[in-house]
């Protein structure tokens, strides 16, 4: 693998959830050029074929690969159940790849031995079974309680956060008995850090709250660091492109990213 320190991490979402991802990221390593790619034109993934979702991300990759990018993170789960292995052969040893699942199952695995742990996350990552499975592969006695939480993710896009509406959804869903009596919850979706705090209240602080933001960015970290590609000089510089451009994707930019970002317009089919 043949890149300089100073070469950008590429990161791609179906839309701008992922800038979530991408905030940890650069909260972590503050000197890491990101180039950051948001395929709103094909916005959900959730609910598009797993062929469809790989080609959309054979071309993200493709286009994060010619820009020369150290490292590709998959920040989306849809795309990081579908896509992930694909990836895996098409960038060989041109660039690190990193998914949004893996590095959750590997900490939860070793770390959550006799554990009661719930998982939440879009209907199309529940109806995977993807982290249940890849978790049992290494721990096979850790039990996984699932739960579909489908409103979560638009009510963040909306702004339906930390208010009443959101506290009492929100409550809704973890009142559930699929979920009951657990002492750890993944965050299945990119959208959910934004929530974190309000689903903490709604435990009393009681369990754990796994966020793959922040445990994909460590995951990077160490990869990074194996290949000496730690960039940890100079000021970051931050690229954001999307596949479709409209005016409320650049405003709702500011939710997931914690602060005003500049979107350009980088259509995947010229």
């Amino acid at each position: 693998m043949k890149h300089s320190r100073e070469a950008p991490i590429g990161i791609f979402d179906s839309g701008i959830g992922g800038l979530t991802v991408a905030h940890s990221i650069y909260e972590r390593f503050p000197h890491e050029n990101i180039i950051y790619f948001g395929d709103t034109a094909h916005l959900p993934y959730g609910d598009k074929s797993e062929a469809a979702i790989q080609a959309y991300s054979i071309k993200i990759a493709d286009l994060l690969l010619k820009k020369g990018c150290k490292a590709i993170v998959i920040a989306c789960n849809s795309a990081s159940s579908a896509s992930y292995e694909l990836l895996k052969e098409y960038v060989r040893d041109q660039a690190i790849i990193i998914n949004v699942i893996d590095p959750m199952i590997e900490l939860v695995a070793s770390t959550l031995n006799n554990k009661k742990i719930g998982l939440i996350g879009t209907k199309r990552t529940i109806q995977s079974g993807i982290y249940s499975k890849k978790i049992k592969l290494i721990n096979p006695e850790l039990k996984i309680q699932t739960l579909a939480t489908p409103l979560l993710a638009p009510m963040i896009e909306e702004g339906f956060y930390n208010n009443q509406i959101s506290h009492e959804i929100i409550a809704n869903y973890l009142s559930d008995s699929s979920i009951a009596a657990i002492d750890a919850l993944i965050l299945a979706c990119t959208h959910y850090p934004l929530i974190k705090k309000e689903i903490n209240d709604f435990y009393d602080s009681k369990v754990a709250i796994l966020d793959s933001a922040q445990v994909v960015a460590q995951a990077l970290g160490h990869q990074l660091q194996k290949e000496n590609l730690l960039n940890q000089s100079g000021i970051a510089n931050l690229q954001f492109l999307v596949s479709d451009y409209t005016e409320s994707f650049e405003a709702a930019t500011q939710l997931f990213f914690g602060e005003k970002v500049k979107l350009q317009w980088h259509p995947l089919w010229n």
